[in-house]
C-alpha cells in the first residue's frame, strides 16, 4: 500500500475523559467509538453532479460498444453539462468527491504477537509465498480509514470536450481512448487515524483524571497507554513528530513515579498529552493515487 502522510486529523478525534472511573479497556473502546462517530461526521459529501458526470461517461463507452454514436454524443454532451454547472461556482474545490467511505480495522493483540508475526512473514517470504505473507501483513493493522474518490476538476472535463471533438470528426478510436484515460485519473485519498495512538493518548487524559482519587487505576491507565505505544511501534505507525516513542514511554514513567509518590502530576500530565496528541496528528497519513474506474 502507498502511504504519503500528512497530518489532516484534528484532536477533536479524541476521547473525552469519563466522568466516572472506567477500566482501561473501557476508555480504548469509548475512544474507538467516538473517533469513528468523529470520522462518519467529517465524511466528504459527494458532489452529485460529478458522480453523475462519471456514470454518464462509463455510459459513453458502453454506447460505443453497441456502435451508437449517436446516443454517445448525447450521453457525452449531458456529461459535460453536469460539470459545467460545478464550473460555474466560483469556490469550486479542485477534486470533487463521487465517493466515501469509512473502514475501521481494529488489531486485538499486542507487541509481542505483532513480532511473531513479522517473524512468520520473513519466512513465507523466504520460500516465496508471497500470498500467504501478504495476507497475514494484511492483519497487521488497527486504524480508521477514511476513503474518498475524487474527480479532478481541472482536466476531468477538457477531456470530455476532446472526446466529444473526437465524435464529431468521427474519430471513434480517439473519443474512446481519451474517455477511457479521464476515468482513469480519478483520484484516491485514504486518510489512516492509528488506533492504538488514539487509545493511548485517551487512557493517559483517563488517567490525568482520577490520579487524585484513584491511583491504582490512573497507574493501570498508563501502563495499558504504554502497551499502546508498544503497539503502534510495532505496526510501524511512524511520526514526523520531534517526538519518540522513548521519550513518550520515559515520559509515562516519570508520571507512574509521581502519581506512586507525591501525586503532583497535573502538569506532567498536561505536558505528556500534548507530545502525545502531536505525535498522532503527524502519525495521521494521507495515501493519495489514481484509481481507474474502467
Amino acid at each position: 500500500m502507498k502511504k504519503v502522510w500528512i497530518s489532516l486529523v484534528a484532536a477533536a478525534l479524541l476521547a473525552a475523559p469519563a466522568a466516572m472511573a472506567e477500566t482501561s479497556a473501557q476508555v480504548s473502546k469509548h475512544a474507538v467509538q467516538k473517533a469513528e462517530k468523529r470520522a462518519k461526521n467529517e465524511q466528504l459529501e459527494v458532489v452529485q453532479e460529478a458522480v453523475e458526470a462519471v456514470a454518464l461517461t462509463q455510459q459513453v463507452l458502453v454506447d460505443l460498444d453497441k456502435k451508437n454514436v449517436k446516443k454517445a454524443k448525447a450521453d457525452l454532451e449531458k456529461a459535460i453539462g453536469k460539470l459545467e454547472v460545478v464550473l460555474e461556482h466560483p469556490d469550486a474545490p479542485a477534486l470533487l468527491p463521487i465517493d466515501s467511505s469509512i473502514v475501521a480495522t481494529e488489531y486485538i493483540g499486542d507487541a509481542k504477537s505483532i513480532e511473531k508475526s513479522l517473524a512468520a512473514v520473513k519466512k513465507l517470504l523466504a520460500v516465496g509465498d508471497v500470498q500467504a505473507a501478504r495476507r497475514l501483513l494484511n492483519t497487521l493493522q488497527s486504524e480508521i480509514d477514511v476513503i474518498s474518490v475524487n474527480l479532478p476538476l481541472v482536466s476531468y472535463p477538457q477531456a470530455l470536450k476532446l472526446a466529444a471533438k473526437y465524435l464529431n470528426e468521427g474519430k471513434v478510436k480517439e473519443a474512446r481512448d481519451v474517455l477511457e484515460m479521464a476515468l482513469g485519473t480519478l483520484v484516491q485519498n485514504q486518510i489512516v487515524i492509528p488506533l492504538p495512538l488514539l487509545k493511548a493518548q485517551a487512557l493517559i487524559e483517563a488517567a490525568s483524571t482520577v490520579a487524585k482519587k484513584d491511583k491504582e487505576q490512573a497507574l493501570k491507565h498508563l501502563e495499558a497507554a504504554r502497551n499502546e505505544l508498544k503497539v503502534a511501534k510495532a505496526l510501524g505507525y511512524t511520526s514526523s513528530s520531534d517526538t519518540t516513542y522513548k521519550m513518550l514511554d520515559e515520559a509515562i514513567e516519570k508520571i507512574e513515579k509521581e502519581v506512586k509518590g507525591p501525586n503532583k502530576a497535573e502538569k506532567l500530565f498536561k505536558e505528556l498529552i500534548e507530545k502525545l496528541k502531536e505525535f498522532k496528528e503527524n502519525a495521521t497519513k494521507n495515501v493519495s493515487g489514481k484509481k481507474s474506474e474502467k
